[in-house]
């Protein structure tokens, strides 16, 4: 017969391993940037964290959405090939829509906000095969990843699509630009973090996307509606998307079939990095983009110093996906 102090001791139990789970990505981080900083005198500069957070700002905006996705327990495969293809498409219409408007900065305005309903429309799209034509997350998205890159390479004839000078210019300062020091990308990176925080945790759709993950059989008893909030999951996924190409576009001017190439990889990684269950049912915000930051400067110490090959930081990511989810074996 188990003793009140045992049955205090197993419940204490799992929440110092929850609480070791949570402040782990913090560790992690802390202690990269000790040894970049060490390894290089630069890494703690602040052009450098500014840099850092730029780039960050991608893949932390789709890891965001990606996040709801893997805690309902689900996977979004094609995100890289549906930023391409929203960039190309964006572009054409920019290029396009300048001259037919008359007026530049409409056509960019329309062309961000093309960009956003491309994601949507794409997320729905996902979101329908999964819930309605009872198709596997795995294999729609990895599907719909091999269609968004060949559209995008038939619309560049297996090239690429380039801004129009002009247009590029006005565009620029979407990536460019600067509020109070820090990059506009951050600052919208960190817009929808918080707001993906405030949904996740503190509105009906955020707890009822933690249910179905836990168990969506018992989410169906309980009266939720397991595909309208899937479909929304997809949505939310493919809008965020859209917002990070939308910032992204302007960075280079051009889509190619390259754009995009591993964003898959690395938004996962962030999310699970971050301390989110690969099985679903439990996940932070916060942790993401922790984990966002985290990869984001293992690429960074890699720039700056000689340790392995720059070209081996996709192998490395990698290689932290399959670690944690070794790590996560047992968690549900």
């Amino acid at each position: 017969m188990s003793t009140p102090e045992a049955t205090h001791r197993g419940e204490a139990q799992p929440r110092w391993t929850e609480r070791l789970r949570g402040i782990g990505p913090v560790l992690g981080l802390v202690l990269l940037c000790i040894a970049g900083t060490a390894l290089n005198s630069d890494f703690a500069t602040v052009d450098n964290a500014m840099n850092v957070l730029t780039r960050t700002a991608f893949i932390g905006i789709i890891a965001v959405g990606m996040c709801f996705v893997i805690i309902s327990g689900g996977i979004d495969l094609s995100v890289g090939s549906m930023a391409a293809l929203i960039a190309g498409s964006v572009i054409m219409f920019i290029n396009w829509a300048g001259p037919a408007l008359g007026s530049p900065l409409l056509a960019v305005m329309a062309g961000a906000a093309l960009a956003v309903v491309l994601g949507a429309m794409f997320g729905l799209a996902h979101g329908l095969l999964i819930t309605k034509g009872r198709i596997e997350p795995f294999i729609v998205t990895l599907g719909t990843l091999g269609i968004f890159r060949a559209y995008l390479t038939y619309f560049a004839d297996g090239g690429a699509l380039t801004l129009d000078n002009d247009l590029s210019d006005l565009y620029a300062p979407v990536y460019y630009a600067s509020l109070l020091g820090i990059p506009v990308p951050v600052w919208v990176f960190f817009i929808v973090a918080v707001v993906g925080g405030v949904i996740l945790n503190r509105t009906a759709y955020g707890r009822y996307v933690q249910a179905i993950g836990s168990n969506e059989q018992v989410a169906r008893y309980a009266a939720v509606d397991v595909d309208r909030v899937k479909i929304l999951t997809y949505v939310l996924l493919g809008v965020c998307v859209g917002i990070a190409t939308l910032l992204y576009v302007p960075r280079l001017g051009s889509a190619s079939p390259t754009t995009g190439l591993l964003w898959e990889l690395e938004a996962i990684a962030a999310v699970i990095v971050g301390g989110t269950a690969l099985k679903g049912g439990a996940g932070s915000i916060t942790g993401t983009v922790i984990g966002a930051i985290l990869l984001s400067v293992i690429s960074n110490i890699l720039n700056l110093t000689s340790i392995i090959s720059v070209y081996l930081n996709a192998a490395v990511q990698g290689f932290v996906i399959i670690i944690v989810a070794f790590l996560q074996r047992g968690r549900r």
